[in-house]
């Protein structure tokens, strides 16, 4: 049970190796612990969580909307309950807030009925429509012309860094190595017999009986090192804007749009953070590295957010960013089995991979077991409690018991989200670690305020140097009797 980002990798065969550690590998690998497996966890980046699994629209769909009697359809629903419990159990913040389907055109509300149909058929039968004096009087800033909406009481609001960790975090624990800055270049080997994959990385070779796919963008390329052409990742970019804090008040439900053949569309909704989020775009590129925002993106949202919600085009702006969804030319995931090569794809997983990860997993160890392969008997895994970094419930700055054990809880470091010296030391010193100020955001939140790490970013920067061992001392105070927020190092 080991965390690695440098040297070489250990000589031994795994027998399981995942590529991938986005929420669906981790999740993979998270699962797979609950058998008496050695384990390895391979990513190309630094931290987990780090490519499409960062910058997502963080909601825990229903699957009203999914195809009909699709795989996705089904690892939805059922990923949507399992998930919904684990957050509940671990700490990740949700927030249960129902979601509205705006229809702003008579050809967006003749849909409604077909929506709410396609939803009975998904095994979901809670939605409603509603008319324009409801949707108004549930919605009071909404922008002028709606016409009606279809209710969807079960979507949520979650944390995808959280979850994304949790996982990763209880695999480790349970015994899987976590190898990062360890990305794939060749595989070789497992033709049938018992030959082992030997994938060589950038920090050697990593040997392993099975190995499962679960690279996202870049799951159609590792399929090209197995001999396998069956399917394209065309990244789609989705921009998004996230809009201040005092926003939040403006907003009340997830605000869908009728969706397109493109996607769901751009919809505004609160963030478990507090914010209020305002996109995606939906843009088919050709570079799986294209996460930047453009002036065409960002006025394209404008456009639509003025007409969602005028008043939200007021409120400042904290940030802007970009993620990419792993689209294919099929409208269902590709997860296939390939027990001759002992190797299974999990491709095309889209925006709704976080709902559904946790069925995702335990679909491909079913998979894996019916492959041949000799799982034994499932464990319980020991519990786990994150870190909260959710509005919904006390954050450690507002706990009296807390900051009275322990005063380093209540030393604010990033003024912007009141995230203290003792959070930050907590994620450093935590199993799977941050590796950079990003990595450092997405645990404390800490640099992710308005001022977007102006006043407080030479301090984190401070904090996450391991050259600087008395980061942490207590004693010294600013002048007006606060904590100092300058790094504190030794004589």
């Amino acid at each position: 049970m080991t965390v690695t980002t440098s040297g070489t990798l250990p000589d031994e065969v795994y027998d399981v190796a995942v590529i991938g550690a986005g929420v669906v590998g981790t999740a993979i690998a998270r699962e797979l612990t609950r058998y008496r497996l050695r384990i390895a966890l391979v990513e190309a980046s630094d931290d987990v969580g780090d490519g499409t699994s960062k910058a997502n629209t963080a909601i825990l769909h229903t699957g009203f909307d999914a195809v009909p009697g699709s795989l996705e359809s089904r690892l939805v629903r059922e990923g949507q309950r399992r998930l919904a419990e684990y957050a509940s159990r671990t700490g990740i913040p949700v927030e249960p807030l129902g979601a509205l389907l705006v229809a702003w055109d008579e050809e967006q509300l003749a849909a409604l009925p077909r929506l709410a149909e396609k939803a009975e058929r998904n095994e979901y039968h809670a939605t409603r429509i509603i008319g324009a004096d409801e949707l108004y009087s549930r919605e009071p800033h909404l922008g002028p012309g709606a016409l009606g909406a279809l209710e969807v009481p079960g979507e949520s609001i979650i944390c995808p860094w959280t979850t994304t960790l949790a996982y990763a975090t209880q695999a480790v624990r349970a015994g899987a190595d976590l190898h990062l800055n360890c990305r794939v270049e060749s595989v070789a080997g497992a033709l049938g017999d018992e030959t082992p994959h030997e994938l060589t990385t950038g920090r050697g070779v990593l040997r392993t009986h099975a190995l499962i796919n679960a690279a996202g963008l870049y799951s159609d390329e590792i399929d090209r090192l197995l001999g396998r052409t069956d399917f394209t990742v065309t990244p789609r970019r989705g921009q998004l804007m996230v809009f201040d804090k005092f926003a939040r008040d403006l907003v009340r439900h997830i605000l869908l749009p009728v969706p397109t053949a493109l996607g769901k569309g751009v919809l505004v909704a609160p963030t478990v953070y507090g914010n209020v989020m305002l996109g995606p775009t939906a843009e088919d590129l050709d570079d799986k590295a294209a996460t930047g925002s453009t002036a065409e993106g960002l006025d394209f949202l404008r456009e639509k957010g003025g007409r969602i919600m005028p008043e939200l085009l007021d409120e400042e702006v904290t940030a802007v960013y970009a993620g990419l969804r792993a689209a294919t030319e099929d409208d269902d995931y590709r997860i296939r089995s390939h027990p001759g090569r002992r190797y299974i794809t999990v491709g095309g997983i889209r925006s709704t991979g976080l709902t559904a990860s946790m069925a995702i997993a335990a679909h491909v160890v079913e998979l894996l077991a019916d492959s041949g392969r000799d799982l034994g008997a499932a464990r319980e895994l020991e519990p786990l409690r994150m870190p909260n970094i959710g509005e919904a419930s006390p954050r450690p700055y507002e706990r009296a018991d807390l900051i009275a054990a322990d005063p380093e809880y209540g030393r604010i470091v990033c003024h912007c989200e009141r995230v203290s010296r003792g959070e930050i030391r907590d994620a450093l010193a935590s199993t799977v670690p941050p590796r950079s100020p990003e990595g450092l955001r997405r645990r404390t939140r800490a640099r992710g305020g308005r001022c977007q790490g102006f006043y407080c970013g030479a301090t984190v920067r401070a904090l996450l140097a391991p050259e600087a061992p008395d980061t942490f001392s207590t004693s010294g105070t600013s002048g007006g009797g606060e904590p100092s927020l300058r790094p504190e190092v030794g004589p």
